[in-house]
């Protein structure tokens, strides 16, 4: 089943209570559809799904897709749940691919069962460190397969090995998105990832910390842009993955640079080793988002900071306090 504006449906979400699984239940209830949430919450936060507490509309469900699970019926299926920063999912290796293999069928059971669409949620990673640039959804990847990354890399390359397999042999309607370096408000503010790590380093004034020489790059995708290409791939026939990502490519060191000068911060920056397996660089090729789906970003680098700030200076102030 295809996810429809005119048909009101009962959604799941996995991953619910994360950042970008709670902007995408935001999205659906603002269409009028009926919305359960599902999470662990091992990484997941019910701070990001408070303001939904009188919503007739949306139930919560604290539960491990690790585990088997009935929702009840559901006509549609988004499964976001995993850990994504890499502090998280070094923190919870094994948690991480679990959930990229036992949850992945959890999920495409439940979407057999009741006959419903399913999106996988996939990532950037699976390119590993690219060969090729920019990033197109044929290139197979460069992935250490027993590097620190592994655990997430691995974990959503086989979670999109099954989703075909669903697709292929159980003839079930599936959509696979690469996404690609999301940010916006609602991000955990220690997830180790850029855009959180900098802004709190850069309200607090302190060293902005950039790993190796800051020529690796990055594109960063507003949280906005990213759900309005999720939702627009979750209707279209695509089949195969589609890359949903900024393609305006910034160095490390200039993504710090623009988030000093957004927040107004007197921060020096510093230099520190690169991990291992850090990607060199990442920007989405993004050609088969804006041919088949209508899709490109909206929100630049510089607007959608100024969108976040207030939600990183608040989540400072409370952990100032908390402290």
């Amino acid at each position: 089943m295809t996810l429809t504006t005119t048909q009101k449906q009962r959604i799941m979400v996995t991953g619910g209570a994360g950042f970008l699984g709670s902007h995408l239940i935001d999205y659906l209830l603002g269409e009028g559809h009926s919305v359960v949430a599902v999470d662990n919450l091992i990484t997941g936060r019910l701070a990001n799904i408070e303001h939904l507490a009188n919503e007739p509309r949306f139930e919560f469900m604290e539960l491990d897709i690790c585990d088997a699970f009935d929702p009840g019926p559901v006509q549609y299926v988004f499964n976001l749940a995993s850990p994504a920063s890499p502090v998280d999912y070094h923190a919870h290796g094994v948690e991480t691919l679990k959930v990229g293999s036992y949850g992945i069928f959890n999920s495409l059971d439940v979407a057999k069962k009741y006959g419903a669409g399913f999106l996988q949620a996939s990532t950037s990673e699976c390119y590993g460190d690219p060969e090729v640039h920019p990033q197109v959804e044929t290139y197979w990847g460069n992935v250490n397969p027993i590097g620190p990354r592994s655990v997430y890399d691995e974990s959503k390359r086989f979670a999109e090995a099954a989703t075909v397999s669903y697709r292929r042999y159980h003839q079930l309607d599936t959509k696979l998105v690469r996404i690609f370096n999301t940010y916006g408000p609602r991000m955990q503010l220690n997830d180790g990832r850029v855009i959180p790590n900098f802004m709190k380093q850069a309200i607090r004034n302190q060293d902005i910390t950039v790993y190796g020489d800051g020529s690796q790059t990055r594109s960063f995708c507003y949280c906005t842009d990213e759900v309005d290409g999720i939702v627009r791939l979750s209707r279209s026939a695509e089949e195969l993955p589609v890359n949903i990502g900024n393609p305006g490519e910034f160095t490390i060191l200039e993504a710090a640079q623009k988030i000093i000068e957004v927040t107004g911060s007197t921060s020096r920056i510093i230099y520190e080793a690169l991990p291992q397996d850090d990607p060199k660089q990442r920007r989405p090729d993004i050609t088969k988002a804006r041919t088949r789906l209508g899709w490109e970003p909206k929100i630049d680098l510089e607007t959608g900071l100024k969108l976040s700030l207030e939600y990183f200076k608040m989540a400072v102030a409370k952990e100032a306090v908390a402290s």
